[in-house]
């Protein structure tokens, strides 16, 4: 029986930055990963481990020093409409209704037949994702009309309907409240759960790490590296009750312990 190979491979990754007149800045030495398709993987660490250059090298936003990137057997040398990228600032049109911001990407992408979308293809699937993340009703409202939360909702709903094989998301709900994060957190889950994307997150924090995800990695601080990754054996679905849970509670706490003896280690 053959093995189905991961989704994506990463492998003995090195990135040095150029500082003018410093030594070069070593942001990722050495880092493995395999991620698999249909996989919820989190990413914590120090900051500055080189958690948003990962993800960016992954985008193909990025280029590295020596080692190799692929997905699905093939080298990422550049951006593609297979990695849809989420940000912590929301990058939405303001010129542009929640309905048109969502549909924009359509245009430039086609469909499995090789078919461009039509108006009414590109609103139906604006229509679905509005729906999906809980944005009915404020179709036709303009980015400065909305919460943050909701801002993000857009940003989501417009990655999964440019219908990516990956979602990339670098902290997104960092910058949010936390009543609106942890409804987004359920949110995103639950979409997850129906569309089975694979994600990529990126967060500093555990809980959220844990709450979301079938693994965490957690990186090493400068210069970056997989400290160890830890199974997140919880079943879905999860709520914000989840966190309750005492093995829940274990894990939380296996990964602050080893993120906060990396911090000890680090020169002051």
């Amino acid at each position: 029986m053959t093995m189905k190979k991961p989704l994506i491979i990463i492998k003995d990754v090195r990135k040095e930055f150029i500082v003018e007149k410093k030594p070069n800045v070593v942001a990722l030495d050495g880092v493995d990963l395999e991620i698999e398709k249909n996989e919820f993987v989190c990413v914590v660490g120090p900051s500055g481990c080189g958690k948003t250059t990962l993800l960016n090298i992954i985008a193909g936003l990025e280029t590295f020093d020596s080692g190799s990137v692929t997905m699905h057997g093939e080298d990422i040398i550049g951006p593609g409409p297979e990695r849809g990228v989420i940000f912590q600032q929301y990058a939405l049109f303001p010129w542009m209704t929640v309905r048109k911001n969502i549909e924009y990407g359509l245009k430039f992408i086609t469909k499995a037949d090789g078919s461009r979308y039509t108006k009414e293809e590109k609103r139906a699937l604006a229509e679905h994702y509005i729906k999906m993340v809980n944005l009915t009703g404020f179709e036709d409202s303009y980015p400065k009309a909305l919460s943050g939360g909701m801002k993000q909702r857009v940003a989501i709903a417009r990655g999964y309907a440019l219908n990516s094989e990956v979602l990339l998301m670098d902290e997104p709900f960092g910058a949010l409240d936390a009543q609106t994060r942890a409804q987004l957190q359920e949110d995103l889950l639950r979409t997850w759960e129906s569309e089975k994307k694979t994600i990529f997150f990126i967060t500093h924090d555990v809980d959220e790490a844990v709450l979301l995800s079938s693994r965490v990695v957690i990186m090493s601080a400068r210069p970056g590296q997989i400290k160890e990754i830890v199974p997140v054996d919880l079943p879905y679905p999860r709520t914000q009750a989840t966190k309750m849970e005492s093995e829940f509670i274990k894990i939380k706490n296996y990964i602050w312990d080893t993120v906060y003896r990396m911090y000890l280690e680090i020169p002051k």
